[in-house]
């Protein structure tokens, strides 16, 4: 009798954090670990083969990846770690903005976020109030850095410096 609750047991706890069920917010054990900043969980999950992609299903965040939440929290460590295991640094929330983790950095004006996603190769379209890849400047103030550090990378990119300065 006891082995059975044991089991039991085991399985209500893979049900409610496992890779495929989340939260009531529809994150799973990596999503919950990226948006704290603990890159041992996260290695961790990553390594037992969590899916670096995994969109949550919740109603308050449907489509954020771990990136987007790695990006909320500005944990950089997170974000470079995700990206060397795949993850992609343009996923799309589900919904009207379709929000990326440059997006998310940008909302939460969060420089080193921003600048790190920037360095790396995040998308950002020639016009800033091209609403069919940006949210509505109202909502994402923040953006005007992200197309600043841009301009920045690109200024360096063509006088041969390699990286943005590092102002927070």
């Amino acid at each position: 009798m006891v082995q059975f609750r044991a089991s039991l047991s085991m399985s209500r706890a893979r049900t409610r954090h496992g890779d495929g069920d989340g939260d009531d917010r529809g994150w799973n054990q990596l999503h919950v670990a990226s948006r704290k900043g603990d890159i041992k969980q996260v290695r961790r999950l990553l390594d037992e083969g969590m899916d670096v992609n995994a969109p949550a299903s919740g109603p308050k965040s449907p489509g954020a990846t771990p990136l987007h939440l790695a990006a909320q929290g500005g944990h950089v460590k997170i974000m470079d770690e995700l990206l060397e295991r795949g993850a992609n640094i343009d996923a799309r929330t589900k919904g009207a903005c379709g929000w990326t983790p440059l997006h998310i950095a940008a909302k939460e004006r969060n420089k080193r976020a921003v600048r790190f996603l920037i360095e790396n190769g995040a998308f950002l379209p020639p016009d800033m109030n091209d609403h069919r890849f940006n949210p509505p400047l109202h909502y994402c103030s923040g953006l005007e850095w992200a197309y600043e550090m841009k301009r920045m990378q690109d200024e360096s990119d063509s006088t041969g410096e390699t990286s943005l300065s590092s102002e927070n």
